[in-house]
């Protein structure tokens, strides 16, 4: 037998196995789903860039202004300082009076949520008095609290308090009875089954509230601002008519939406954050 017909056998090599990472990574730049994403998103926005520019050539720039002539408006305000200002001035306003009546409407919504006797006494009192808008009390606040800062911030304090305290008396009524059982069972208090229980339980209704009445204080302090105020994005809005420039009305307007949007991204990003332990995603963290 001939020896140096023997062939040393290859080395057997195997190929790492391909994951979803791996995938992904070797998808065409283009295929990629957050470029995707991206571009829909960049298209959507030239295209209602786009028809607004062409409606405000249908209807003319007074009635209509057009996103170069409100983006001139802008730069006015932006130069003399005034549109940060009142930026400044209605964001203080709304973060005063929503964190203030959040913090209020919590414990509020657990005691009558957790107290049977409370809660059939007020029940039907948080039901009437949350289908007066806030709008509605603009004058009564006025008389009782004067023209300061102090009837706005009220006035948001109240658009915030009751939709936070329903909210979270909702998720005192849906713990499920098995676990507040079992916590009695294991020798826990009342206050205790409250403490470790209830609460992280409510955690996600709470919050849930607390980010719709976010959008409820924009839409109070603008009400008020337009009413009893001489500083303000309201004011900007609706002192704007006087001047017959309704293109800052359009700035006023866009700094509107960029402010709930940010606030509410900020709120969202930090309830994912800090309580993601309690069942709080927030709409940073889905994914479809």
């Amino acid at each position: 037998m001939n020896t140096n017909a023997i062939t040393a056998k290859k080395p057997i090599t195997t190929k790492p196995p391909i994951t979803a990472a791996t995938a992904s990574a070797r998808k065409p730049f283009i295929r990629k789903p957050w470029f995707k994403k991206t571009l829909l998103t960049l298209l959507f926005w030239v295209a209602g860039l786009l028809l607004w520019h062409g409606l405000s050539l249908v209807y003319g720039p007074e009635i209509l202004p057009g996103p170069i002539l409100t983006a001139q408006g802008g730069y006015e305000l932006l130069a003399d300082g005034t549109l940060l200002h009142y930026i400044g001035i209605s964001s203080y306003r709304v973060l005063l009076g929503w964190t203030l009546g959040s913090l209020l409407a919590i414990p509020v919504g657990l005691v009558i949520g957790k107290v049977s006797a409370i809660r059939a006494f007020a029940e039907p009192f948080l039901n009437f008095i949350r289908f007066i808008p806030p709008i509605a009390f603009i004058t009564l606040f006025l008389v009782w609290f004067g023209i300061g800062e102090t009837s706005k911030v009220v006035l948001i304090l109240y658009a915030t308090f009751f939709i936070v305290v329903l909210n979270t008396l909702t998720g005192v009524l849906a713990v499920e009875e098995d676990k507040i059982r079992s916590a009695r069972s294991m020798g826990a208090s009342e206050w205790q089954i409250v403490l470790h229980v209830i609460i992280p339980s409510t955690v996600p209704y709470m919050f849930t509230g607390i980010r719709l009445a976010m959008g409820t204080s924009f839409m109070a302090i603008i009400g008020a601002e337009m009413i009893a105020s001489n500083e303000g994005v309201g004011y900007l809005i609706w002192n704007s008519r006087l001047f017959f420039r309704t293109d800052w009305i359009f700035v006023g307007l866009i700094c509107l939406g960029l402010m709930g949007f940010i606030t509410d991204r900020a709120v969202a990003l930090l309830g994912r954050k800090l309580l993601a332990r309690y069942g709080v995603a927030g709409t940073l963290g889905l994914r479809r």
